[in-house]
């Protein structure tokens, strides 16, 4: 199992992913001209926002699916397809964050930045993208050496 490429891209983004859930990934700051106060915007929530359940579930679902997905090394299918639902999810997690950050601009009105971090779960699908590629790959090999049996 762990000999297995794509088990290692597999345990990176699950690293990627548990790393990202206590991280902000963006930033508020409130606009010249009236008291400085700066948010921060995370999986674990902000201290404007309320009911970030949206943002928490996607960012637990990423490393969480990676996770179970290394351990189906034995079904090479449903691991290929489990890994393209964590590529969704991952886009999804910025539709997310997206209208969060619209949310927060339209009802605080503050400024918001991003932060490096939240590039963390763009990491995670092309690490996820190369381990589906590496695992169609094996199951391809398997049924060669099966039609030569």
């Amino acid at each position: 199992m762990i000999q297995r490429v794509q088990t290692l891209y597999l345990l990176a983004a699950v690293v990627l992913g548990i790393v990202l859930i206590w991280l902000p990934v963006v930033q508020f700051v409130s606009p010249e001209g009236t008291e400085l106060q700066v948010y921060e915007l995370s999986a674990l929530g902000g201290a404007p926002l309320q009911g970030l359940w949206g943002l928490t579930l996607t960012t637990v679902l990423i490393p969480l699916l990676a996770l179970v997905d290394i351990f189906l090394y034995k079904n090479r299918i449903l691991q290929a397809r489990l890994n393209i639902f964590t590529v969704m999810l991952c886009l999804g997690y910025y539709g997310v964050l997206a209208l969060y950050v619209w949310l927060a601009k339209m009802s605080l009105g503050v400024e918001w930045h991003i932060l490096p971090w939240a590039s963390f779960p763009l990491v995670c699908l092309v690490l996820t993208m190369m381990a589906t590629r590496r695992i169609l790959k094996d199951e391809a090999l398997v049924r060669a050496a099966d039609r030569i049996r």
